[in-house]
């Protein structure tokens, strides 16, 4: 006999006591975003992962968006390190089968400042993850190479990041706009996750046909 944001409430309550994460299964998509907004109200500082629906039907001719991709992905990433709070997820959405955790820990990788790194090896291990080749990155999943400056919009990222090269050393590591296209905050370090759920390789394909 909870009603309105009473449900939410008692499962923040239950989510701090508890010893390990709880998972929320919502009714539909519009039922966990609500969770999810008033969890935010109710306990900012508890942990939470959302994952989000494909919003799309088996054999679509169109992909998700790369912002609900983005997200699924850093929420799956997170998932094995979690200790504490709150998965929420659609009923619809958690009958769905979910990437291998081998996949998507084979194809993250971090980069360093001062680390060396083959711009050609770098390319062919973001198209094996999954990234598109563009002139200018402008959503998550892109990647260009101009020279010694690579630009990387990695997914479960806010921003994407450009690496400025010195010879084959990683020189910088900065975030940039995408509206300008400008650099700003420079960083240590930074991890790029896989750009899909399931790989596109010659093998992957002839096991789907």
């Amino acid at each position: 006999r909870l009603y309105g944001s009473a449900r939410a409430l008692a499962i923040a309550n239950a989510a701090q006591n508890s010893a390990g994460p709880v998972l929320l299964l919502a009714a539909d998509a519009q039922a966990a975003a609500r969770f999810e907004a008033e969890f935010a109200f109710f306990a900012p500082d508890l942990p939470r992962l959302a994952l989000p629906d494909w919003e799309t039907l088996p054999y679509d001719r169109f992909s998700p968006y790369q912002d609900i991709t983005s997200e699924r992905i850093a929420t799956l990433s997170a998932l094995p390190g979690l200790t504490r709070g709150i998965v929420i997820v659609a009923v619809q959405t958690a009958l769905h089968r979910l990437a291998p955790r081998a996949w998507l820990e084979g194809r993250a990788f971090r980069l360093r400042k001062g680390e060396r790194l083959d711009r050609d090896a770098f390319r062919r291990r973001l198209d094996a993850a999954g990234y598109r080749a563009q002139s200018q990155v402008a959503e998550h999943g892109d990647f260009a190479v101009r020279g010694s400056v690579v630009d990387v919009f990695p997914m479960g990222s806010d921003a994407p990041f450009r690496i400025d090269l010195f010879d084959d050393e990683i020189d910088t590591l900065r975030l940039f706009d995408l509206d300008t296209q400008r650099s700003t905050d420079e960083i240590d370090a930074v991890e790029v996750l896989p750009a899909r759920e399931f790989p596109l390789d010659e093998a992957a394909t002839r096991e789907f046909r």
